[in-house]
């Protein structure tokens, strides 16, 4: 069984470019200056149609999160971390923290943009704690 695939439009394909190339995207007002996530044909702020895409740094903060004890299906294997993160620039975004014991997560942790694949063509973006300089879990 395979994963449900988002299906890229006209307005966010340079976001899911992005993301086959190892960058999240995100698009920035010419005018307010503002990042914004999920793609719009205008500023989620001023409302402005002069957006322009631009790369994220990939770092964030864990502002929520849920553990799924039971799979949807068995293409998604549970558990597995849902999670609302607050990114470096502004936009808050629902992603997956991997690679953690759920025991370790905690509001407020910082994280470290990753990518999954997804198929040949998608590459969803998900998120790693960040470990500090004793490689113990910030």
């Amino acid at each position: 069984m395979s994963k449900i695939l988002p299906r890229p439009t006209p307005l966010s394909q340079p976001y899911w470019d992005g993301c086959r190339e190892g960058i999240l995207r995100l698009q920035q007002c010419l005018d307010c200056t503002r990042c914004q996530f999920y793609p719009r044909a205008v500023c989620s702020h001023c409302h402005s149609a002069r957006l322009e895409w631009r790369a994220a740094c990939g770092r964030g903060v864990l502002a929520s999160y849920t553990v799924v004890e039971r799979g949807i299906s068995a293409a998604y294997p549970a558990p597995y971390v849902v999670a609302l993160i607050d990114l470096a620039e502004g936009p808050r975004m629902m992603s997956s923290v991997i690679g953690a014991d759920p025991a370790d997560l905690r509001v407020g942790a910082p994280v470290e943009l990753g990518f999954a694949e997804w198929s040949d063509e998608i590459q969803m973006p998900v998120f790693h704690l960040i470990e500090d300089a004793r490689g113990e879990l910030s």
